[in-house]
């Protein structure tokens, strides 16, 4: 089979979108015989036929449906490495993705042992809940994340493990125990499976109010103040922390942060069992 050009991908996902050969020329900027044409040519290249198409409708195949999410993910991958490359070309920088409130901690620290050293080159910080997506999109280099996350075809480097607490108001049943299990939590009508998205001091503050009970890494608890209380909870596995990019391959400046990162995350740990 002869190589399915990109254009015939982008006209592909152009009709099977609009799932209309007009709107899909008109979006394309291009007539709609030289269209109708292009999708015949693919269908050929490929051995199969991606719609079925009557005077009135054009509607996929159970095959169109497949080529048009494996499409959608190329022409994503492409549109990523054409920013990598991009951004290679210009002035060496890094784009590091974290999720939001990560700054203070450790990243805080982490940055300030980078930048001391020769050969550091500039860090911009992007704060999304998606550090897998926006290492895909080719948004960000490296990204510092939990590694239960979406991880596939990624390069990953273990900073710390993390253990679990619980956070609870001061006045909780529970906010006077050394320790509790998950089914305690469970149990109670303000638990929350899946940590909020928001920011948090938002976290904090509707944990404060009794209107949430949350499960989050033990590295939050230099950041939360006295307005609740963290309770380990003991039957959870620790999280491993990670930075995380995409594929392999080595980048002088990638490399340095990765090392400065597991420094600094390595003395962390040592004067966390000191203490």
């Amino acid at each position: 089979m002869d190589r399915v050009e990109t254009r015939e991908v982008e006209c592909f996902v152009a009709v099977a979108e609009e799932l209309h050969f007009g709107r899909a020329a008109e979006r394309l900027g291009i007539a709609q015989p030289p269209l109708s044409r292009t999708i015949g040519r693919l269908e050929r290249r490929l051995g199969v036929r991606l719609f079925e198409r009557t005077s009135r409708r054009v509607e996929l195949t159970a095959a169109g449906s497949v080529f048009l999410a494996e499409s959608r993910r190329a022409l994503d991958a492409m549109d990523a490495a054409v920013r990598r490359t991009q951004r290679a070309a210009r002035q060496q920088r890094l784009v590091v993705a974290t999720r939001p409130g990560t700054g203070p901690g450790l990243m805080a620290r982490i940055l300030r042992a980078y930048e001391r050293l020769p050969g550091a080159v500039p860090v911009e910080v992007v704060f999304t809940h998606d550090q897998a997506g926006a290492l895909r999109s080719g948004v960000a280099d490296l990204g510092l994340m939990c590694a239960r996350g979406d991880l596939d075809g990624m390069t990953t480097v273990e900073l710390a493990q993390e253990s679990a607490v619980a956070l609870l108001p001061p006045g909780h049943r529970l906010a006077g125990r050394p320790a509790v299990v998950f089914a305690e939590l469970a149990g109670e009508d303000a638990y929350r499976e899946n940590r909020p998205t928001d920011t948090l001091d938002q976290i904090v503050e509707l944990v404060s109010l009794g209107r949430l009970v949350v499960v989050v890494g033990a590295s939050v608890t230099e950041r939360i103040g006295d307005t609740v209380v963290a309770v380990p909870v003991v039957d959870v596995p620790a999280t491993r922390l990670v930075l995380a990019w995409p594929g392999g391959g080595t980048d002088a400046a990638r490399t340095l942060f990765t090392r400065t990162a597991q420094a600094v995350a390595t003395n962390r740990d040592e004067l966390e069992r000191a203490s």
